[in-house]
């Protein structure tokens, strides 16, 4: 498994001196991001309307318990709760252990084998910025070809499916794929308002897109069942394959690396991939 670095510890263990009054503001924008009214999200926590209008104020200091309870019912994601406890006087809560450290070992081991287990499918596991960490040989088929310098590590899966020069001439949808996932990366940017991705997404955005045949009726004869969601049809060695996108991410982490860990699967659209992908394994 190929693994790269995302950070270190999240900061020392000793309660910071920032003023508690600085965790009001961002427990607000983050309530009306989720567009949730004080007296909501008061419901949610077991807390009250008065108290949470207090904290938003600098009125009153959230217990830790208390602010967990209120990221946790807004979605807040983990790197951010780091955030609210450091602006209201408490430690992190969240490390960030590097992807390769010894402690995550298992997790290491257990994400090789699930995206093994979907050969002959293409799997692959991203960072928070979209840079794989793990590709079984499903993915490594749909590489073949294209040239070093995309290929040369940290590998982004945005710029790999993007770029001119990477597998957006073989996408006979690209414009349709390409909006998916600027749109996708734009909600991640909303949730995370993470700088990174926002220069990512900048980078991508702006690459020409290169002319490409059309879609043909033709295109379509090989999928006979109605699509339950957008595919990516792409080409490989004269065959067009058609694949749906499913993401996975972890249940309650306690870990910001962890957190930030997405697993994608291509699975097939039609039977026709199903069946090439089979014999190109075989």
């Amino acid at each position: 498994m190929t693994t790269v670095p995302t950070g270190g510890a999240a900061g020392p263990s000793s309660p910071t001196d920032t003023p508690y009054e600085g965790v009001g503001p961002l427990l607000r924008a983050w309530r009306e991001r989720r567009r949730v009214s004080q007296l909501e999200l008061a419901l949610r926590a077991d807390s009250s309307a008065r108290h949470i209008s207090f904290v938003e104020t600098g009125r009153s200091r959230p217990s830790e318990e208390l602010l967990l309870r209120l990221a946790k019912h807004l979605d807040v994601p983990v790197r951010e709760r780091n955030a609210l406890l450091l602006s209201a006087g408490y430690a992190p809560r969240y490390r960030e252990t590097p992807l390769d450290d010894p402690a995550l070992e298992s997790l290491r081991d257990g994400v090789e084998r699930l995206i093994q287990g979907y050969e002959p499918y293409p799997a692959f596991v991203v960072d928070a910025t979209y840079n794989v960490v793990a590709a079984n040989r499903g993915i490594l088929m749909l590489l073949d070809g294209l040239p070093e310098s995309l290929l040369t590590p940290p590998v982004n899966a945005m710029r790999l499916t993007l770029h001119p020069e990477g597998l957006a001439p073989r996408i006979r949808n690209l414009r349709e794929w390409r909006g998916h996932l600027l749109a996708q990366m734009e909600r991640e940017i909303a949730l995370h308002r993470s700088a990174p991705l926002r220069a990512l997404y900048d980078e991508v955005a702006a690459y020409p897109v290169p002319e490409q045949q059309e879609e043909s009726p033709a295109d379509h004869t090989a999928d006979p069942v109605p699509q339950f969601a957008l595919p990516m049809r792409i080409e490989h060695e004269g065959r067009l394959l058609s694949f749906i996108s499913s993401i996975s991410t972890f249940n309650t982490p306690m870990d910001i690396t962890v957190a930030e860990l997405a697993i994608e699967t291509l699975l097939p659209a039609d039977p026709a991939t199903v069946k090439y992908l089979h014999s190109m394994m075989s």
